[in-house]
């Protein structure tokens, strides 16, 4: 079984138990893992969670995204059909007010630039939410408050920077998915709030991939042996990274195959599947041969001059999902050994394109 303590990995894990039972906890994403911006559920992620829960693991909901409380998030999920209580949610809004606590005295009032899931959770740290940067804020707090939001709100947050009182935000995701299509998410606002402070402040980040939220993500679940799931590789993968744990990525949401085989070694999730079926398998061995190739299930890769090289064996390409995840997995082998500790550039076209990516 691999281990997220691996810094720079070669090849994508496998050869071990199935991952719901390897792992006591999953702390998976929700936006293009268990539901999409619309509010429907993922293609299997109901069935595929419930049979995860029914074998044992503990299911925990990890989001970057701060405007909903836990309560809401929990009712959404059980209404898709995937019950969750409050306590199962961990929201980047719960990670930053853990900060923010540890910094300031009890009873201290605090600017929010947010919304209600944001001053809920600075209230369950005893902290007072304010409006204003007159009203004598020790620390000022940026989570994503939705599309209605004004310009008078990113305002006070520069009075009160500019000022010198204290910066925290949830997380710096530059955009957010929506409905209607990709929206500016809290790191853009955090952008405006720099940009009218005259780029002399940064503020104390909470949200994936900074190891807070996985602190405050672990004292929650009290997982021993956690699992990251996501879609991002850029906030999931590299969180789980950044935490020295394991993670699985799945291509249901914004992270496609190509992107995969260009990862970064923070980038490099442990395993990958199609979707959240993936937690009910044991993984195959990606397996590495002498002549630098590497084969998973029926399949074959090699990184040749400027191009990386798929192959079938044992007979002829296994074409169904399945053994199209071994192309990718063994295509991830030479395209990460190849690349090291850098991206991979390879064209990968021809091989993608065989396997149906």
């Amino acid at each position: 079984m691999a281990r997220g303590g691996e810094r720079e990995r070669s090849r994508p894990g496998g050869g071990g138990a199935v991952l719901g039972e390897a792992y006591d906890t999953a702390l998976l994403d929700l936006d293009g893992v268990v539901y999409y911006a619309g509010g429907g559920a993922v293609p299997h992620a109901v069935e595929a969670l419930g049979a995860a829960r029914a074998g044992g693991m503990r299911l925990a909901y990890v989001t970057n995204n701060a405007l909903r409380t836990p309560d809401a998030v929990a009712a959404h999920l059980t209404e898709l059909g995937v019950p969750a209580a409050p306590e199962d949610v961990v929201t980047s809004a719960q990670a930053v007010s853990r900060l923010v606590a540890e910094d300031v005295p009890e009873g201290s009032r605090v600017l929010v630039v947010g919304g209600e899931g944001l001053r809920v959770a600075l209230r369950e740290r005893g902290l007072v939410p304010v409006e204003s940067a007159d009203d004598e804020p020790v620390a000022v707090v940026q989570g994503y408050g939705g599309p209605e939001m004004g310009w008078g709100r990113f305002a006070e947050a520069a009075y009160a920077v500019g000022r010198g009182v204290p910066w925290y935000a949830s997380n710096t995701d530059l955009t957010i998915p929506g409905t209607r299509g990709i929206g500016p998410g809290n790191g853009a606002a955090v952008e405006v709030v720099r940009i009218a402070t005259g780029g002399r402040s940064e503020p104390k980040v909470a949200g994936k991939p900074q190891p807070p939220m996985h602190r405050e993500t672990v004292l929650r679940t009290g997982a021993v042996r956690p699992l990251v799931v996501g879609d991002r590789l850029d906030t999931d993968i590299e969180g789980a990274f950044n935490g020295g744990v394991d993670s699985l990525l799945v291509l249901t949401g914004v992270t496609d195959a190509a992107a995969l085989l260009a990862a970064v070694p923070a980038h490099r999730p442990t395993y990958v599947a199609a979707d959240l079926r993936g937690l009910l398998t044991a993984h195959p061995e990606v397996a590495a041969e002498p002549d630098g190739g590497f084969r998973c299930g029926a399949w074959r890769a090699t990184a040749a001059g400027d191009a990386l090289v798929l192959e079938a064996v044992e007979g002829g390409p296994d074409t169904g999902e399945s053994g199209a995840f071994d192309g990718l997995r063994a295509l991830c082998g030479a395209a990460w050994t190849r690349a090291g500790a850098g991206s991979c550039g390879l064209d990968a076209g021809k091989a993608l394109a065989r396997l149906g990516f």
